[in-house]
């Protein structure tokens, strides 16, 4: 009986040992298995990440996209850096280096979509599309075999068809007022330059004007042709517009700053943890050191745009109108990955002349940073010079011995308040609604053979003189859904009145009928031109 229970008892542990010990010896040779496959793919050097990385691409249960992974990895490395340190995939690459670059490969014309159809507003004069007979006012409805008239396509998608590799073919079909059938041309894709000054005329008699919209590649190249245009006319003072001009290649922003400093002047500065001080001087060779000169700035000008703004004020050269800049004080170099994809890298801080960082605090986190421009709205700083304060321990002085305040942008000597004046309800509902450029390409559509010879703005102006634009324009909003509000027009009718004319003179003219018309009712531009 005790033989019999001892049986009983023992037969299961020792079943029980003999799993244990035949798991354990199976563990043995699936370990040196696992040791033998490791060795196959784990990397000899690397981080922990690399290492990660080859596993889950090697040894995961399931299929991965592991380029995925590691994009989304990148973004979580640098994801609690500073704002500005940013990665780039490779297939955003030529987009972002277009406007650097200056130029890209395309058919040469600016569209807009006017009632789900892609209108030519103008053709690029000498560019691909003059060459092949494409007009203004022309409507785009087919690319190669894909229809874009009537559908619901965004412009990325339709510029991408339109763009591609220099010498390449894309046919495309248009529709023209007046013609009885559809029109077919190819067009052989060419080099488009993009211009990063938009636009240089004489605001008067002595007063020259030029609006820098990026620092690229060509824009000192740019820049001179216009200044050297300008004293052809007479100028006598020069107004640089940097007003929404985020910034671009340093370089040649200090090269343009160097054209007004005399020998010698300190422009700025770069430090950082590796990188040694670097100080950038003028080299007393600049065509324009006696110029008067007066940069335009707002919430909307940065880095590069700060450094020509903030060069200028420290050493007392020129006078700083419009309203506080962003506040980027920060050095990105770019660095290209072995996929085409790069990682633009903060290296260092710039420090001009004074010796103030203009750089905004970014410790609370990069919402609170590009939110900042919302707070100042809602602070008044877009309306009150008085709403701004700057922290007094971040005191400097100008060359001349004025005060400046570093660690949030350049505050402008002149103060000009954002223009809330004839502002109207009925105003904001007709540009939410893009009736206002609808209504332009409708009157374009009538009145384009009379206009298209015009080659002066106020030729344009006068001839627009004739039309009631306004009430016109109304008319043509109350039957496209927006009820006529006889009170917004009156209040608003000057503003209503010149974007329509400057719209109209775009539409001939690009950017040198815009901007002298806008320029009327400016009231920034008018204060610089008092200065």
């Amino acid at each position: 009986m005790y033989k019999n229970n001892l049986k009983m008892i023992l037969t299961p542990v020792i079943i029980a040992l003999a799993v244990v010990a035949g798991m354990f010896i199976n563990s043995l040779f699936i370990r040196k298995d696992f040791h033998n496959k490791q060795e196959l793919f784990l990397p000899v050097q690397g981080s922990k990440l690399d290492m990660v990385l080859n596993m889950v691409d090697h040894s995961y249960v399931d299929s991965v996209d592991i380029r995925k992974i590691e994009e989304e990895a990148i973004g979580g490395i640098i994801k609690d850096l500073d704002p500005h340190t940013v990665y780039i995939p490779a297939r955003e690459m030529e987009r972002v280096n277009e406007d650097m670059q200056g130029n890209f490969g395309g058919i040469g014309v600016q569209f807009y979509k006017f009632r789900d159809t892609v209108t030519v507003i103008k053709v690029v004069p000498g560019g691909p599309s003059e060459e092949a007979g494409v007009q203004d006012g022309d409507r785009i409805v087919k690319v190669n075999d894909t229809v874009v008239a009537g559908v619901k396509m965004n412009d990325s998608r339709i510029m991408g068809m339109l763009r591609g590799e220099l010498g390449t073919d894309v046919n495309v079909t248009l529709v023209r007022r007046g013609a009885g059938q559809p029109i077919e041309k190819t067009i052989t894709r060419g080099s488009i330059p993009v211009k990063s000054v938009d636009v240089a005329y004489m605001v008067n008699d002595t007063t020259g004007y030029v609006k820098v919209n990026t620092f690229g590649m060509n824009t000192y190249d740019e820049f001179m042709a216009a200044l050297k245009s300008l004293e052809n006319q007479g100028m006598k003072k020069l107004i640089v517009d940097l007003r929404s001009n985020v910034g671009g290649i340093l370089p040649i922003a200090i090269k343009m700053i160097n054209e007004f400093l005399p020998a010698q002047s300190l422009i700025l500065y770069t430090q950082g943890k590796a990188s040694p001080r670097s100080d950038y001087y003028s080299n007393g060779k600049g065509s324009y050191q006696q110029l008067p000169l007066v940069i335009m700035i707002d919430e909307n000008s940065a880095s590069a745009s700060e450094i020509f703004a903030g060069a200028i004020q420290d050493n007392d050269r020129g006078t700083i109108v419009g309203r506080r800049s962003f506040g980027k004080g920060l050095v990105q170099e770019q660095r290209i990955l072995p996929d085409g994809s790069a990682l633009r890298l903060t290296v260092a801080r710039y420090y001009i002349p004074s010796g103030r960082s203009i750089q905004r605090p970014y410790d609370k986190g990069k919402n609170e940073y590009y939110g900042d421009l919302s707070n100042r709205i809602r602070h008044g700083e877009l309306e009150e010079k008085d709403s701004i304060h700057f922290d007094e321990k971040l005191k400097y002085q100008t060359l001349g011995g004025r005060t400046v305040y570093g660690g949030g942008g350049i505050m402008p000597d002149v103060f000009v308040p954002v223009d809330t004046n004839g502002v109207s309800k009925y105003l904001i509902d007709l540009r939410r609604t893009m009736l206002l450029y609808d209504y332009t390409f409708d009157f374009m559509d009538r009145h384009r053979a009379d206009l298209k010879d015009m080659k002066d703005y106020k030729e344009i102006l006068a001839y627009l003189k004739k039309f009631d634009l306004v009430g016109d324009m109304a008319d043509y909003a109350a039957k496209n859904g927006l009820k006529r509000d006889n009170k917004g027009m009156r209040e608003s009718y000057e503003i209503i009145r010149t974007n329509l004319e400057a719209y109209i003179a775009r539409d001939v003219l690009d950017n040198d009928g815009l901007y002298p018309v806008f320029g009327r009712i400016d009231t920034t531009l008018q204060r610089a031109v008092k200065e």
